[in-house]
């Protein structure tokens, strides 16, 4: 089985589908850090080759297909628009196999406290927010759901985490999709 999270940039898909993973015994992956390491260089770098993020989107949904190609069992964590454009179409051809699309909701202002910032090379940078700048990417975090919230529908399962405690998102999870022990990958192999 796999299970494919989606949601707006800093919800939680890469740490909660890490601590889901180990939880349930599957592989994880990253779909930003699959794709740089499949391209070699950076997101940022990759976007810059295109005109629109349309091209970039299909670039890197090859990197999805593969991911879902690998038939094991897994936990992958998308991308904002992972139910929308390219990334949909690789999404409907794998839907043949046990693939489940989990969309994680929180408050706009949880997002805003998780926000992180890189430079060009995926660097992490430090970015302290005064209370202009809080409005200012309060305002961007609403109108990037607004954008994908139609896609967000798409998905199997809507989790809303607000004001739930991130140890107790994965059995969250694991519950709202019916899952079980004997559901549980029998291979304990994980990625970085």
């Amino acid at each position: 089985m796999i299970l494919y999270l989606v949601g707006i940039s800093c919800i939680g898909k890469t740490t909660i589908g890490k601590m889901l993973a180990d939880k349930i015994g599957y592989s994880f992956f990253d779909l930003d850090r699959e794709i740089q390491d499949y391209y070699k260089k950076p997101i940022e770098r990759i976007q810059d080759e295109y005109l629109t993020m349309n091209g970039y989107r299909k670039k890197a949904s090859v990197v999805l297909d593969r991911l879902f190609s690998k038939n094991i069992d897994s936990v992958v964590s998308g991308t904002p628009s992972g139910l929308k454009f390219s990334y949909l179409q690789v999404y409907k051809r794998h839907r043949d196999k046990e693939l489940l699309s989990i969309c994680l909701n929180d408050s706009f202002e949880n997002v805003l406290d998780r926000l992180t910032f890189y430079d060009k090379d995926s660097n992490p940078i430090a970015e302290r927010l005064d209370e202009s700048k809080k409005k200012r990417y309060l305002k961007e975090i609403q109108a990037d759901y607004n954008y994908f919230k139609d896609s967000y529908k798409r998905a199997d399962f809507q989790i809303n985490i607000e004001d739930v405690s991130l140890e107790n998102i994965p059995d969250m999870i694991i519950k709202a999709i019916g899952m079980n022990e004997s559901m549980s990958a029998t291979n304990n192999v994980h990625t970085k």
